[in-house]
């Protein structure tokens, strides 16, 4: 069976995140470890880290992950927003490191007034930097694929490969794959044959074994759009057969598996992570 579960809200303190992962049925979760829309983060202590740590073990859940701050902008042309981010990405990762979080998630960047080359390279050299700076942690980065919207990097599989490969030590770099963002960008998942393809290009640019975690979400706007735009399971433009697909390969049934869909209640007033974690668990091959 897949390792499934959510990002969830660390209001409350770390911990609730887990209790709240347990509530809904995750396997596993995913959490901001500092407010993602702010450089300041507020300290971490030990107790916060200990407490976070009781709870996965209390509520058997797995595979926790960390996605980094939405402002960091690792390709930027502008030398003090790298600089910025650069720095950030360090915290991140050091923050990662004290509550146990293997893997930090990061957007590849935007090329914004340079050129994608140019982006790519200003990625390498950053990524450089955050290795070397952050050689004595246990946590390590994943780039995730991106819908392509704007300047983003991180669309085209070759983009990260390109990253991936030009950073001194690429056994500290791997790859988030988010399945709206996938199917945003153009590359298709629903028919078994194309969904092969694409695996067999991301192998090809990046190797399989390099993926170490999934966003599943479903896509409000159509295939190839190049938008971002996240949409309950089988609620948008994907349908089911992309996730039965992906839940049903045996290449990833240890890959932890993360919702970023929308939060709420259904009309019914059930939860949406619980409805759509049964909706995937639905999908799985008996």
């Amino acid at each position: 069976m897949p390792i499934l579960g959510a990002h969830m809200s660390i209001a409350g303190g770390y911990y609730r995140a887990v209790e709240a992962a347990a509530e809904a049925g995750c396997d596993c979760v995913q959490i901001f470890t500092k407010n993602n829309n702010q450089w300041k983060a507020k300290p971490l202590t030990d107790d916060d880290a200990n407490r976070f740590k009781d709870a996965l073990d209390e509520h058997n859940i797995s595979d926790p992950l960390s996605h980094a701050s939405y402002l960091i902008n690792l390709a930027s042309p502008d030398a003090a927003l790298r600089i910025k981010s650069i720095d950030a990405m360090i915290v991140e990762l050091e923050r990662a490191n004290h509550l146990g979080i293997p893997y930090v998630v990061v957007h590849p960047g935007s090329f914004t007034t340079s050129s994608e080359d140019e982006g790519i390279d200003a990625m390498i050299k950053s990524l450089d930097e955050v290795v070397v700076r952050t050689a004595d942690l246990n946590s390590m980065t994943l780039l995730e694929n991106t819908a392509g919207q704007g300047t983003n990097l991180g669309w085209k599989f070759e983009q990260l490969e390109a990253m991936i490969s030009g950073v001194s030590d690429s056994s500290r770099i791997g790859v988030c794959i988010d399945t709206c963002h996938a199917f945003a960008a153009g590359h298709p998942l629903d028919d078994a044959r194309e969904y092969e393809k694409t695996i067999k290009q991301m192998d090809k640019c990046f190797g399989i074994l390099s993926i170490r975690a999934f966003h599943l979400n479903d896509s409000k706007k159509p295939f190839g759009s190049r938008r971002d735009r996240h949409e309950n399971i089988g609620q948008g433009e994907m349908g089911l057969e992309p996730f039965r697909n992906l839940l049903n390969d045996n290449r990833f049934q240890k890959t932890p598996m993360y919702l970023e869909t929308p939060k709420g209640k259904t009309d019914d007033g059930e939860d949406l992570d619980e409805v759509n974690l049964v909706q995937l668990r639905s999908l799985v091959d008996k």
